[in-house]
């Protein structure tokens, strides 16, 4: 297995510590750098690009959400977990930075470990209260018709596709499992974002579990 090299963006030095520590457990796991500011982590994965950015959402001037912002149209292939905690009020801003996993920081080690192993595959990294309230969020702006609408405008191998990604399958597991290639699998979820009005996989996977085509 090759070696995954992490960014941890923290303005605590105690939790950068912490979550170094943690991800030593894992062989396979290295972190190539520190910063303690959002700019510093723009700086660093445009120097370093690493393969997972941890990023605290709270940070002095550039904050982790701007910072998944700036790193995600710049360097797509970076995948960032942000870090939060359950009192947060922006979770419709942390869906649209271009995150894709989002844990608390009282998450376990071993379930960090794993989150950073998903985004790797593809697949996102929510945490069940931090989902709770991205649904909450959800719901509060979208209007009952607009989501009954985007539900029957998708065709039925469209559904059958979105409910593997709500159920957190990377592309190629979803290939695998309805007997289609990858790039097939790529131009249904093109067309699903675009009748959903989503911008990402989480989006969509959070409108799958909100209008009850897939249980969490």
């Amino acid at each position: 297995m090759e070696e995954i090299r992490i960014l941890i963006a923290d303005d605590h030095p105690l939790i950068r510590e912490g979550l170094r520590h943690v991800l030593e457990l894992d062989p396979h796991l290295k972190v190539v750098g520190e910063v303690g500011d959002g700019q510093g982590a723009i700086n660093q994965a445009r120097m370093l690009q690493p393969d997972v950015i941890l990023m605290d959402l709270k940070m002095p001037g550039t904050d982790g959400i701007e910072a998944s912002r700036v790193i995600t149209r710049e360097l797509p292939g970076i995948r960032i977990i942000i870090l939060t905690v359950a009192e947060d009020e922006d979770m419709l801003d942390v869906i649209r930075s271009g995150a894709c996993g989002y844990l608390l920081k009282d998450v376990e080690p071993a379930e960090l470990i794993k989150a950073i192993y998903n985004v790797m595959d593809g697949k996102p990294a929510l945490h069940p209260v931090v989902t709770g309230r991205l649904l909450g969020e959800y719901s509060r702006l979208s209007s009952p018709v607009s989501r009954e609408e985007g539900i029957h405008a998708l065709t039925e191998r469209e559904k059958e596709v979105l409910m593997l990604i709500a159920r957190g399958e990377s592309n190629r597991n979803i290939a695998r499992k309805l007997f289609i290639s990858e790039k097939t699998v790529k131009n249904h979820i093109t067309s699903i974002f675009r009748k959903l009005k989503v911008e990402d996989r989480t989006q969509a996977a959070i409108y799958a579990i909100k209008n009850r085509m897939v249980e969490i």
